[in-house]
């Protein structure tokens, strides 16, 4: 397969390695100082294009990999809220394909799964209420993770008396803590934590006035998800329209 990178820092370089190992070709690497290959023959060669970048640019990203014709796997979050509607329309609709997700671990994938299924379960206890904390590098730029939101929409979806996800605490790099854990019983806080290099740590808690159950995912590198997101590409090959981790995992739609 025939593969093109868009963001070529460290999580780029890994998902080189990974692809190079399993048999593909890199074609096209695309950074900050050569956005003109998006126009370039070798780029609109790419059987899927692969874009790990933050959320300033992901958007502009997805238009470009969207107008050369190629097929698109993409880790960035923090621009579904502005765009997430328009690029959907445009796989849905418009004949353009994106594989997105916030995370594209295994191990996450299963957490997910686990996420959903125990927040099912405590739908009938109401005594428990729920809080959410994520912990990540001190260079991520958007807050609560894009993994949070996720698992908070899973729990949301299995959850009636919580209808909707809300900022936390966020303690910041410097040690500078804003915003407030407490809300409405309806909601579900998202508290965030910028430390270190943390790879990505997201913990959620019921709490009972006898007892408490926590689960949580701790991430020790890069590799679940550079393996994950080479994995999505393989499938994103064969394969059209807006696209995700319960396509590529069809246990996350039990």
């Amino acid at each position: 397969m025939k593969i093109a990178l868009i963001g070529y820092g460290k999580m780029g370089k890994e998902i080189e390695k990974v692809a190079r190992s399993r048999g593909h070709e890199i074609v096209c690497i695309i950074d900050i100082n050569n956005q003109d290959d998006f126009e370039s023959e070798a780029f609109k060669s790419a059987d899927v294009a692969i874009e790990f970048t933050n959320p300033m640019v992901a958007y502009s990203n997805y238009i470009k990999t969207f107008k050369a014709g190629v097929k698109l796997v993409s880790g960035s979050t923090g621009w579904m809220a502005e765009h997430g509607e328009e690029i959907k329309k445009l796989c849905t609709e418009g004949g353009k394909t994106l594989f997105w997700s916030s995370n594209f671990s295994l191990g996450v994938s299963i957490f997910s799964a686990v996420n959903k299924y125990l927040a099912k379960i405590m739908n009938q206890f109401p005594t428990y209420d729920v809080t959410m904390s994520e912990t990540h590098h001190i260079h991520k730029l958007d807050a609560p993770s894009g993994t949070a939101i996720t698992l908070a929409e899973g729990i949301l979806e299995k959850m009636d008396r919580k209808d909707k996800w809300v900022e936390g605490t966020f303690l910041a790099p410097d040690g500078t803590i804003s915003g407030t854990n407490d809300c409405a019983p309806n909601e579900l806080p998202i508290a965030s934590i910028r430390e270190g290099e943390v790879f990505g740590l997201h913990t959620i808690r019921y709490e009972s006035d006898v007892d408490s159950i926590t689960i949580t995912h701790d991430a020790k590198s890069r590799g679940g998800f550079v393996l994950g997101a080479v994995l999505a590409a393989e499938y994103t090959a064969t394969h059209e329209g807006f696209l995700g981790m319960s396509d590529l995992f069809p246990f996350l739609n039990d």
